[in-house]
């Protein structure tokens, strides 16, 4: 506890600034909101850096933050080349395909009851599946590039996608659906101009989920078969290597991309829905 004391303190002071920021007021200053988690993510990265360096941790146990950025920018070359086949080509492409395929479905299953009553229960088996049960499958079904991480993106946010749509098209009131049959309009009509504007926020709450379950998915689909290159295969092979430090620079490659990623998607929900309750100020 003694070794420790410089960290708590610092622990302590910092967190007394964020205490002090979102008192009285303050946090409804844009400064102050972006100035708080900043804080707290600096408490968390200074605190690790201390305890490591006093406890005398080995960096094969935990790396200081200092020297997995330092590896982090040595190695960017390597990491955008993981970026690229990890992100870019298996997590994006299979949410893409995923999303817009429960998206199509989604829309049959509300048009025609029987696949109501015969898909939905068969997708929340499907949904329940383990990944690490199915991503082995598919690898050997779609080989070790791109394409089977692919798959198992797509069969990660399909099912979900489905369900959250298949809600939210029926986040209508039968008020709202009478209006609509009192101007005269049909199926079709009431689902472009009431039903799928009104199931958006659904549509954007699966998909910030998504974002972050494709980057997992890719990932962990490296695991089973990869060639060269990915940020499952970087963290496999460093782990192996015992080059903690890579690990963790490959984990902030997948985590940075997620959090981006989710923002965007944000951004786009707020522009797209800011017609909705949650969206305003």
């Amino acid at each position: 506890m003694i070794v420790l004391a410089p960290a708590l303190v610092v622990w302590l002071s910092l967190w007394a600034a964020n205490a002090i920021l979102t008192g009285g007021g303050w946090d409804r200053h844009p400064a102050v909101r972006l100035a708080v988690p900043l804080i707290f993510g600096a408490t968390i990265l200074l605190v690790w850096e201390m305890a490591v360096h006093l406890l005398a941790v080995p960096s094969v146990i935990l790396p200081p933050p200092s020297a997995i950025a330092a590896k982090f920018l040595a190695s960017t070359s390597v990491l955008w080349g993981d970026f690229v086949q990890t992100i870019l080509k298996g997590a994006l492409s299979g949410l893409a395909i995923g999303c817009a395929l429960g998206l199509v479905v989604a829309v049959l299953v509300d048009r025609f009851d029987f696949l109501r009553r015969g898909l939905l229960p068969v997708a929340g088996f499907m949904a329940a599946l383990p990944i690490v049960g199915t991503a082995p499958i598919l690898v050997m079904w779609f080989g070790f590039g791109w394409e089977s991480k692919a798959a198992v993106v797509v069969l990660m946010v399909f099912f979900p996608m489905l369900v959250n749509t298949v809600a939210g098209l029926a986040d209508t009131t039968a008020m709202q659906r009478d209006l609509m049959r009192t101007f005269g309009a049909g199926y079709w009509q009431t689902l472009f101009k009431l039903r799928l504007p009104a199931a958006v926020p659904f549509l954007f709450n699966r998909l910030k989920i998504a974002s972050t379950l494709a980057m997992i998915g890719a990932i962990v689909a490296e695991f089973f078969g990869s060639p060269t290159q990915g940020i499952g295969f970087r963290i496999s092979a460093s782990n192996g290597q015992l080059a903690l430090d890579m690990v963790w620079a490959a984990i902030l490659v997948g985590a940075l991309a997620g959090s981006v990623f989710y923002g965007l998607i944000g951004l786009v929900e707020r522009w797209l829905t800011f017609w909705h309750p949650s969206q305003r100020q």
